[in-house]
């Protein structure tokens, strides 16, 4: 319950009323201003003697997406989905031997049989999961190359978490020459709080190792290779491919639509009495003289509003009525001091709220490149409607796996590296295994290919 000074009560609630004292002066809100902004937006911010590029208006974009991908359902799914079809059933190593009639390829193994146990090691694995991962949430990945002592091998693969790197800015030939790796961003890091590796040059990463490597350059060291979608024409970070939709303010919908159902349903439609009680009925059933404090007085009208809470819910107080009194004016008539009981109508659309959270949802698909079918999101009614079948859904599926090249070859690029590097055979090429949706009257549910 909420009192004045006087310990009169202006306002309380129960577990099925919302109680308020009329005639009693509103107190207006006090306006409050903006929020200020938390400092000039810089581009740049400098670590030691490096000077860094800012991720971001305030360097923390990879934690604020990370947050943002982490409150919308369909749009986790929608980048998981995504991240599982690109990577496939995996990677193998073979040659192309020629190409028969209709212009396919022919597929012939490799003889070094340790690169099939390579392709299926957990270190491909890991790197290429956390790789997309970071290509497809934030739009770049960071690739670690790891040396033996002498620096004449490549010996690990890694896949540095994105949402601790950052770039240096670029020298003035335009070349990115350090990425500053630290647990502390987006805070500045100080002395002994990060680590700096050098950065591959991005026209040509194979070239510049085979260069380091000839100077004396890598003996125990490590290098980063940055793997980024380049669709959004930024230098230092690109912007992933559901930025466009978060943007457009879809990405909000989609995450205000259960915020605000939720407040509904816990406050609204729990609220089922309204209770207005005049003023001066405190004052005559609870005379301020009769108490010795204002607390005893509070207590007292607590208990009282309890009481009527209780003779108007549960089902033992069905239709049990309730007794108040309130005097006539002899001068015109009209009731005063007197209750008003009045149930609360829920008013609340649910409808209109479901149709604009599957538009956001198909929105963001979109943006992503996914039919929102796929994942079980096409919308009950409207323009997105009745493309639920199963040839429907298979057909974009294919779809999906055939627009994923391009990112799988990005993916594979610091492997042929890796491989390269360490003197393998140069005509190996390195292919995706797909599984490939089939009809019931093919035979099988589900068929394999190679790519």
């Amino acid at each position: 319950m909420l009192f004045n000074q006087q310990g009169v009560p202006l306002l309380a609630s129960g577990r099925s009323y919302l109680g308020a004292t009329t005639g009693v002066p509103a107190d207006l809100p006090k306006t409050t201003a903006s929020p200020k902004p938390s400092g000039s937006d810089l581009d740049k911010t400098r670590v030691g003697n490096y000077e860094i590029a800012s991720w971001g208006s305030n360097n923390d974009w990879p934690k604020k997406a990370d947050e943002i991908i982490g409150k919308v359902g369909t749009l986790n799914t929608g980048l998981r989905f995504t991240r599982n079809f690109t990577l496939g059933q995996g990677i193998f190593p073979c040659i192309i031997s020629g190409y028969d009639n209709k212009g396919n390829e022919l597929m012939a193994a490799p003889k070094d049989q340790s690169l099939a146990v390579f392709a299926n090691s957990r270190m491909v694995r890991r790197y290429m999961e956390k790789a997309i991962r970071d290509y497809l949430k934030l739009g770049i990945g960071y690739v670690q190359f790891l040396f033996n002592e002498d620096g004449s091998q490549v010996v690990g693969i890694n896949t540095i978490n994105a949402k601790y790197c950052r770039l240096t800015v670029a020298n003035k030939d335009g070349v990115i020459e350090k990425c500053i790796v630290s647990g502390r961003w987006p805070d500045n890091p100080g002395e002994g709080e990060y680590t700096i590796y050098d950065v591959l040059d991005e026209y040509d990463p194979f070239a510049d190792l085979q260069r380091r490597r000839w100077a004396g350059q890598t003996k125990g060291k490590s290098f980063v290779m940055c793997i980024r979608d380049s669709w959004s024409n930024n230098e230092y970070y690109s912007s992933p491919l559901w930025y466009a939709a978060y943007l457009a303010g879809w990405v909000d919908i989609a995450n205000m639509v259960p915020a605000f159902l939720k407040k509904a349903y816990t406050n609204q439609i729990t609220w089922k009495w309204h209770i207005q009680i005049p003023y001066a009925f405190w004052d005559k059933q609870f005379q301020a003289n009769q108490y010795a404090s204002i607390d005893l007085r509070k207590a007292a009208i607590e208990q009282y509003m309890d009481d009527v809470e209780n003779n108007l819910c549960g089902v033992d107080n069905a239709d049990k009525p309730i007794f108040t009194f309130f005097e006539i004016n002899p001068m015109n008539g009209k009731a005063e001091e007197k209750w008003i009981i009045e149930p609360l109508n829920n008013k609340l659309n649910n409808e209109q709220n479901l149709v604009t959270s599957a538009a956001a949802n198909s929105e963001i698909m979109f943006a992503i490149m996914v039919n929102p079918n796929v994942m079980g999101a096409g919308m009950p009614g409207g323009a997105y409607a009745g493309n639920q079948g199963g040839s429907n859904i298979r057909e974009a599926y294919l779809v999906n796996v055939a627009n994923a090249w391009l990112d799988r070859q990005t993916i594979l690029d610091p492997i042929e590296i890796y491989h390269r590097f360490n003197g393998g055979d140069e005509n190996v090429e390195w292919r995706f295994r797909n599984t490939v949706l089939t009809t019931l009257d093919s035979g099988a549910g589900t068929t394999k290919t190679l790519s």
